[in-house]
């Protein structure tokens, strides 16, 4: 299914574009500034708002987001101070449910707390609650905003720790095709197209990409067995979107896409897979009355073979986990006068999934069990908000209230013969919330500017968390029906100094506590249990750093986070102990150099301090500093040679530590290719 897909985005990436036009409410043409190719400005986005500005928020441009050295997004999401996976990771040799993403420390949990939108739809696992990183191309998109901290507005249930913005690009003119093939010294290839064309007054773009390798190692040396594996990988993405006016003032927005995931981690055998198909609908109207309508639906599939680490043959097949995820908002801002902008809208969200699997005998390799487990969880919201521009000073304000379900939840196992062995029918319970988000920001001449914010914001448990339990040989995890919303109480007050043209720093202190914080809390020494923590405090300070200077460009993140669990568990007092997963330390930074129009050469670095793996303080994860590098030369007119480098100084990356067995992140790696349509 995915092939054909990627072939009809491959022939429209290289079709030929006709002259462009640029479509504005009077349905005028407009040449660019050269006179030679006109622009379409045509966009399915509203204008940001202006109360953005009163949260911490960091933007990614399209030059860094094409020059990580890797050539992945969460590479490029690593820049951001505070951004964390759930493992130290990538998606090439992590187990994709285990890809949840966070902020600011909040506690490691392989669901996301950062609520992740492309092109204004949420993108995670219906099911598991993972964000699908390998579907994600950086050549596709065109910036990232990340907002640091809970709140309301549309899509505000999830957004706990904060929200990750994806913006697509656009019709490129100039750059019609896009372009590139790499490989690395263990014969690893990456390859990629994106290309745009006019459609009638707005555009169409195309993109695809195709991931492969034998992979590396991911276990120490003295810890391979003969069924040790590498981490092979392969995965397969494309798109293809179409935005066009339908009236003078109305932008229809369409998007299909589909991607395909199949990795090998640790032993022989224990692969996974993962594979998805969306689509999206989205009307934007940028009149008098403007307003966003948006529908989409997702359908999804996970599987994943666990081979036992003591006999190496299979125990576990979770063969299917079909899931669907089907939501959609409107937003309303009517015209209030100027300095004034009034959001009003409401957004509903329903996952369901249904996961299907068989044990086995690591012994004789009969079959023992076989389990159903699943449900649907959903979130109507309504939400208000309101920001006010007074000269320097802008106010911003808003309500949110989600009436959240839990439905049709079930475990079931039964023996061989179809005899049951154990089963769990939940209750289905609804339950109403109210969140807020209020922030200001002043600016004290034309250098300083101070901010201020308060917010709040729910998660709901996935069906991953309320249902399913799984096995990490010899700990059981045990699933949790019970568990109730997390919802997070916070605050933030932050400087913003730009004391010259090209430097610009900001400061950031912020405090946040969630409640009911999801967790895997140790029971017994091989057994743990999903539960609601009664708390987990962050508190800490970001600082970032952007320089300009002729051809040089620096940007550097740091956090410090002193974060704790608040109150203990139903068995074990976990009070004050660090959340698993949390370093104290982190930070980012990155030079480039660009002399001339396809020339680049960057250097980045990045530090992760000291990790736990459990909830125990036990089994570290040392800190760890690793070094990356990208370089670009013109060969022609539109022909770049590529270098990349991950990892340079080979800095061995500790991603996961149980009772001394290890897994290890990506060592050094080389990548050199071409990339056509710079």
């Amino acid at each position: 299914m995915l092939r054909p897909l990627l072939l009809t985005a491959s022939a429209l990436a290289l079709s030929s574009p006709a002259s462009a036009q640029v479509y504005d409410a009077s349905d005028s043409l407009t040449e660019n500034s050269e006179g030679s190719d006109p622009e379409i400005v045509v966009t399915a986005r509203l204008p940001e708002a202006p109360g953005t500005a009163a949260y911490s928020t960091v933007e990614i441009e399209r030059d860094t987001i094409l020059t990580a050295p890797s050539g992945r997004i969460e590479d490029v999401l690593g820049s951001v101070a505070g951004f964390q996976q759930f493992r130290r990771s990538d998606s090439r040799s992590s187990n994709p449910s285990a890809q949840g993403v966070t902020l600011r420390a909040l506690g490691g949990n392989a669901t996301s707390r950062a609520l992740v939108l492309l092109d204004g739809v949420p993108i995670a696992d219906p099911f598991f609650g993972y964000i699908p990183l390998s579907s994600i191309m950086p050549e596709s998109l065109q910036a990232i905003r990340v907002t640091r901290g809970g709140g309301s507005g549309p899509f505000g249930a999830g957004a706990l720790a904060g929200t990750i913005e994806l913006d697509s690009v656009d019709y490129r003119p100039g750059s019609p095709v896009t372009a590139g093939f790499l490989a690395n010294q263990r014969g690893e290839t990456e390859a990629s197209a994106l290309g745009s064309a006019r459609l009638g007054a707005g555009f169409v773009t195309a993109t695809g990409r195709w991931d492969r390798g034998k992979g590396f190692f991911t276990t120490p040396l003295d810890q391979r067995v003969p069924a040790t594996a590498r981490a092979a990988f392969e995965s397969f993405s494309g798109s293809i979107r179409a935005v066009t006016p339908i009236a003078p003032t109305i932008d229809l927005q369409a998007r299909i896409a589909a991607f395909d995931d199949r990795r090998t981690l640790r032993f022989e055998g224990a692969d996974s897979s993962s594979e998805g198909q969306d689509a999206s609908l989205r009307l934007v109207g940028h009149g008098l009355w403007q307003f966003d309508a948006l529908a989409y639906v997702q359908s999804r599939n996970f599987s994943n073979e666990v081979i036992s680490s003591t006999r190496f043959v299979r125990v576990l097949d979770q063969r299917n986990t079909p899931s669907t995820g089907i939501g959609g908002k409107f937003e309303l801002r009517p015209p209030m006068g100027e300095g004034k902008v009034l959001r009003l809208g409401v957004d509903y969200r329903r996952a369901s999934g249904e996961l299907q699997e068989e044990a086995y005998s690591a012994f004789t390799q009969a079959l023992r069990e076989r389990r159903r487990a699943g449900g649907a969880t959903s979130d109507l919201g309504f939400f208000a908000e309101h920001d006010w521009t007074l000269g320097r000073l802008v106010l911003t304000g808003g309500l949110r209230a989600d009436h959240t379900r839990v439905t049709g939840g079930l475990y079931r196992a039964v023996d061989p013969q179809g005899d049951l062995v154990s089963e769990v029918i939940a209750d289905d319970r609804s339950d109403w919330s109210v969140t807020y988000r209020a922030g200001a920001r002043l600016g004290l001449g034309e250098a300083l500017s101070v901010r201020g914010a308060a917010y709040s914001g729910i998660r709901l448990p996935t069906l991953n968390e309320l249902y399913r339990p799984f096995v990490v040989f010899p700990v059981v995890t045990e699933a949790n029906a019970e568990l109730r919303n997390e919802r997070l109480e916070g605050f933030e007050i932050g400087l913003d100094f730009q004391p010259s043209e090209g430097l610009n720093l900001a400061l950031t202190t912020f405090d946040n506590r969630v409640e009911n914080a999801i967790a895997n809390v140790t029971l017994e020494p091989n057994l743990r249990q999903r539960q609601n923590l009664p708390a987990i405090d962050a508190r800490g300070l970001e600082f970032e750093a952007g320089i300009e200077s002729g051809d040089w460009r620096f940007n550097g993140s740091l956090i410090y986070t002193d974060a704790e669990v608040d109150g203990s568990s139903a068995s074990l007092a976990l009070d004050g102990n660090r959340p698993p997963q949390v370093p104290r330390f982190s930070a980012f930074a990155r030079m480039s150099w660009e002399p001339a129009k396809g020339w680049l050469a960057a250097f980045s670095l990045r530090h992760v301090g000291k990790q736990f793996e459990s909830d125990q303080e036990s089994d570290v994860l040392p800190a760890a500093t690793t070094l990356g590098a990208y370089f670009a030369a013109p060969l022609g007119a539109k022909l770049q040679l590529v270098v990349r480098a991950e990892n340079i100084t080979d800095e061995e990356v500790v991603t996961r530590n149980s009772r001394g067995a290890t897994d290890l992140g990506a060592p050094r790696t080389l990548w050199a290719g071409m990339r056509y349509g710079f």
